[in-house]
Protein backbone atom coordinates (compact mmCIF):
# COMPACT_ATOMS: atom_id res chain seq x y z
CA UNK A 1 0.00 0.00 0.00
CA UNK A 2 1.11 3.57 -0.67
CA UNK A 3 2.48 5.79 2.06
CA UNK A 4 0.94 8.88 0.49
CA UNK A 5 -1.84 9.31 -2.02
CA UNK A 6 -0.71 9.80 -5.62
CA UNK A 7 -0.78 13.38 -6.81
CA UNK A 8 -3.33 14.29 -9.50
CA UNK A 9 -1.65 15.49 -12.67
CA UNK A 10 -3.15 18.74 -13.97
CA UNK A 11 -5.11 18.42 -17.22
CA UNK A 12 -4.62 20.82 -20.10
CA UNK A 13 -7.90 22.35 -21.34
CA UNK A 14 -9.04 21.35 -24.83
CA UNK A 15 -8.25 23.72 -27.72
CA UNK A 16 -11.82 24.56 -28.77
CA UNK A 17 -13.84 25.07 -25.58
CA UNK A 18 -10.99 25.58 -23.07
CA UNK A 19 -12.66 23.07 -20.75
CA UNK A 20 -10.75 20.53 -18.67
CA UNK A 21 -13.80 18.23 -18.55
CA UNK A 22 -13.69 17.91 -22.34
CA UNK A 23 -10.05 16.79 -22.09
CA UNK A 24 -11.00 14.34 -19.36
CA UNK A 25 -13.86 12.98 -21.48
CA UNK A 26 -11.63 12.61 -24.55
CA UNK A 27 -9.00 10.81 -22.44
CA UNK A 28 -11.65 8.31 -21.31
CA UNK A 29 -12.91 7.91 -24.88
CA UNK A 30 -9.44 7.32 -26.29
CA UNK A 31 -8.29 3.81 -27.19
CA UNK A 32 -4.80 3.25 -28.54
CA UNK A 33 -3.44 6.67 -27.67
CA UNK A 34 -4.28 8.80 -30.72
CA UNK A 35 -5.74 11.86 -29.02
CA UNK A 36 -6.12 14.11 -32.07
CA UNK A 37 -8.30 11.53 -33.85
CA UNK A 38 -10.53 11.09 -30.80
CA UNK A 39 -10.73 14.86 -30.26
CA UNK A 40 -11.87 15.25 -33.87
CA UNK A 41 -14.50 12.54 -33.39
CA UNK A 42 -15.75 14.27 -30.22
CA UNK A 43 -16.06 17.63 -32.00
CA UNK A 44 -17.88 15.88 -34.91
CA UNK A 45 -20.27 14.33 -32.38
CA UNK A 46 -20.98 17.78 -30.89
CA UNK A 47 -21.60 19.17 -34.39
CA UNK A 48 -24.08 16.36 -35.07
CA UNK A 49 -25.78 17.03 -31.73
CA UNK A 50 -26.15 20.73 -32.59
CA UNK A 51 -27.65 19.83 -36.00
CA UNK A 52 -30.21 17.40 -34.54
CA UNK A 53 -31.23 19.51 -31.53
CA UNK A 54 -30.67 23.00 -33.05
CA UNK A 55 -28.94 23.96 -29.78
CA UNK A 56 -25.26 24.39 -28.92
CA UNK A 57 -23.72 20.90 -28.90
CA UNK A 58 -21.37 21.75 -26.05
CA UNK A 59 -24.27 22.88 -23.81
CA UNK A 60 -26.25 19.72 -24.68
CA UNK A 61 -23.20 17.61 -23.78
CA UNK A 62 -22.86 19.37 -20.41
CA UNK A 63 -26.60 18.86 -19.74
CA UNK A 64 -26.24 15.17 -20.67
CA UNK A 65 -23.34 14.80 -18.20
CA UNK A 66 -25.41 16.42 -15.43
CA UNK A 67 -28.40 14.16 -16.20
CA UNK A 68 -26.23 11.04 -16.03
CA UNK A 69 -24.32 12.03 -12.86
CA UNK A 70 -25.23 9.79 -9.88
CA UNK A 71 -25.77 11.15 -6.37
CA UNK A 72 -25.68 7.86 -4.44
CA UNK A 73 -24.34 4.38 -5.07
CA UNK A 74 -24.15 1.11 -3.17
CA UNK A 75 -20.86 -0.16 -1.76
CA UNK A 76 -20.27 -3.70 -0.52
CA UNK A 77 -19.36 -4.16 3.13
CA UNK A 78 -18.75 -7.46 4.85
CA UNK A 79 -20.26 -7.64 8.32
CA UNK A 80 -20.30 -10.83 10.36
CA UNK A 81 -19.97 -13.21 7.42
CA UNK A 82 -22.66 -11.51 5.33
CA UNK A 83 -22.05 -8.98 2.58
CA UNK A 84 -24.37 -5.97 2.60
CA UNK A 85 -24.93 -3.41 -0.14
CA UNK A 86 -24.71 -0.12 1.76
CA UNK A 87 -25.84 3.13 0.09
CA UNK A 88 -23.23 5.89 0.14
CA UNK A 89 -22.83 9.39 -1.29
CA UNK A 90 -20.63 9.55 -4.37
CA UNK A 91 -17.50 11.73 -4.10
CA UNK A 92 -17.56 14.75 -6.46
CA UNK A 93 -14.59 13.56 -8.53
CA UNK A 94 -16.06 10.06 -8.85
CA UNK A 95 -19.44 11.49 -9.90
CA UNK A 96 -17.88 13.08 -12.96
CA UNK A 97 -15.81 10.04 -13.90
CA UNK A 98 -18.78 7.67 -13.51
CA UNK A 99 -21.01 9.84 -15.70
CA UNK A 100 -18.32 10.08 -18.39
CA UNK A 101 -17.60 6.34 -18.32
CA UNK A 102 -21.31 5.49 -18.57
CA UNK A 103 -21.85 7.88 -21.49
CA UNK A 104 -18.88 6.39 -23.34
CA UNK A 105 -19.78 2.79 -22.53
CA UNK A 106 -23.38 3.06 -23.67
CA UNK A 107 -22.46 5.08 -26.75
CA UNK A 108 -20.08 2.30 -27.82
CA UNK A 109 -22.90 -0.24 -27.45
CA UNK A 110 -25.25 1.83 -29.65
CA UNK A 111 -25.95 1.31 -33.34
CA UNK A 112 -24.17 3.64 -35.70
CA UNK A 113 -21.42 3.73 -38.24
CA UNK A 114 -18.79 5.87 -36.52
CA UNK A 115 -18.04 6.64 -32.87
CA UNK A 116 -19.10 10.24 -33.57
CA UNK A 117 -22.59 9.04 -34.63
CA UNK A 118 -22.91 6.74 -31.64
CA UNK A 119 -21.69 9.37 -29.20
CA UNK A 120 -23.98 12.04 -30.67
CA UNK A 121 -27.02 9.76 -30.32
CA UNK A 122 -26.18 8.88 -26.71
CA UNK A 123 -25.55 12.53 -25.79
CA UNK A 124 -28.93 13.59 -27.24
CA UNK A 125 -30.69 10.72 -25.44
CA UNK A 126 -28.98 11.50 -22.11
CA UNK A 127 -29.81 15.19 -22.41
CA UNK A 128 -33.48 14.26 -22.86
CA UNK A 129 -33.35 11.91 -19.86
CA UNK A 130 -33.37 8.62 -21.72
CA UNK A 131 -30.83 6.18 -23.13
CA UNK A 132 -28.56 3.57 -21.56
CA UNK A 133 -26.41 5.89 -19.45
CA UNK A 134 -29.45 7.61 -17.90
CA UNK A 135 -31.04 4.21 -17.21
CA UNK A 136 -27.82 3.12 -15.45
CA UNK A 137 -28.03 6.17 -13.17
CA UNK A 138 -31.69 5.42 -12.40
CA UNK A 139 -30.83 1.77 -11.61
CA UNK A 140 -28.01 2.88 -9.30
CA UNK A 141 -30.35 5.23 -7.43
CA UNK A 142 -33.06 2.56 -7.25
CA UNK A 143 -30.60 0.04 -5.79
CA UNK A 144 -29.45 2.57 -3.18
CA UNK A 145 -33.09 3.28 -2.28
CA UNK A 146 -33.84 -0.45 -1.95
CA UNK A 147 -30.90 -0.95 0.43
CA UNK A 148 -31.65 2.14 2.54
CA UNK A 149 -32.32 -0.17 5.50
CA UNK A 150 -28.60 -0.95 5.71
CA UNK A 151 -27.49 2.70 5.66
CA UNK A 152 -26.77 2.62 9.40
CA UNK A 153 -23.75 0.36 8.70
CA UNK A 154 -22.01 3.20 6.77
CA UNK A 155 -18.92 2.42 4.74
Amino acid sequence: MRKAQAKKLPLAPDPKFRDKNVTRFVNCLMIGGNKTVVLGAFYDALDKVSKTTSEDGYEVWKRALVNVTPAVEVRSRRIGGATFQIPAEVRPDRKISLSMKWLIRFSRERNGKTIADKLANEIVAAAKGEGGAFKKKEDTHRMAEANKAFSHFKV
